[in-house]
């Protein structure tokens, strides 16, 4: 199995995080919708965004839900200092990885993760500390890149090959796989296209024991 050092990652977001909601704008946007159309958000919810990047699902939960309790975790520092910028003292913001959340148990009603699985070097660890975090009857939800379409089966290949920050994309049942081999409930289990070249899948899953 290849193993990179998260580094990339760094370096690569460092990089474009002052570009990133520009360049990105479409796509950013759109995945975020998507990803709320299919997970029910409560006002009172504890949420918590893995990857949150530069804020924008943040940002819309909290236009939506002025009161509802916001944190998100990146890897990128530079991508967080944007984050911070647009949310002001709305979120709680942290730097680390996925797979060694600083978070006590159970203490999210919600755990979100759009477009960062495609990122992660032991994506069942990070599956395993959503799990952790979030409390009994709440529910985890991941969107990625699809790998069930061609268009990103050939971006998944070109990034592997020339994307030190890329690891891999999934299908859809690895995707909900993982889900369910951590113990979880599978509530939504979708695919969907954004446009000719994205192709999006969303798993909705519920702990249903501590």
């Amino acid at each position: 199995m290849r193993q990179i050092a998260p580094d990339p990652i760094r370096a690569e977001y460092a990089r474009l995080s002052h570009q990133y909601d520009h360049r990105w704008s479409f796509y950013v946007s759109q995945s975020v919708e998507e990803t709320l159309r299919r997970v029910p958000v409560q006002p009172s919810d504890r949420v918590l965004d893995i990857g949150c990047g530069t804020g924008t699902l943040l940002q819309a939960l909290r236009q939506r839900y002025p009161y509802i309790a916001l944190t998100g975790i990146d890897a990128s520092a530079e991508m967080l200092a944007v984050a911070a910028a647009k949310l002001g003292p709305s979120a709680r913001l942290c730097l680390a990885s996925a797979q060694r959340l600083p978070l006590r148990g159970e203490a999210f009603d919600l755990v979100v993760s759009t477009s960062a699985l495609h990122y992660f070097r032991d994506p069942a660890r990070a599956v395993a500390e959503m799990r952790r975090v979030v409390r009994p009857q709440g529910r985890i939800a991941v969107t990625d890149w699809c790998r069930d379409f061609w268009t990103c089966r050939l971006l998944d290949q070109a990034l592997r090959r020339f994307n030190a920050a890329h690891y891999r994309t999934y299908t859809l049942a690895q995707c909900a796989g993982m889900l369910q081999q951590a113990g979880l409930r599978l509530e939504r289990v979708e695919r969907y296209k954004i446009d000719w070249l994205w192709g999006l899948m969303t798993v909705v899953a519920v702990k249903t024991s501590a």
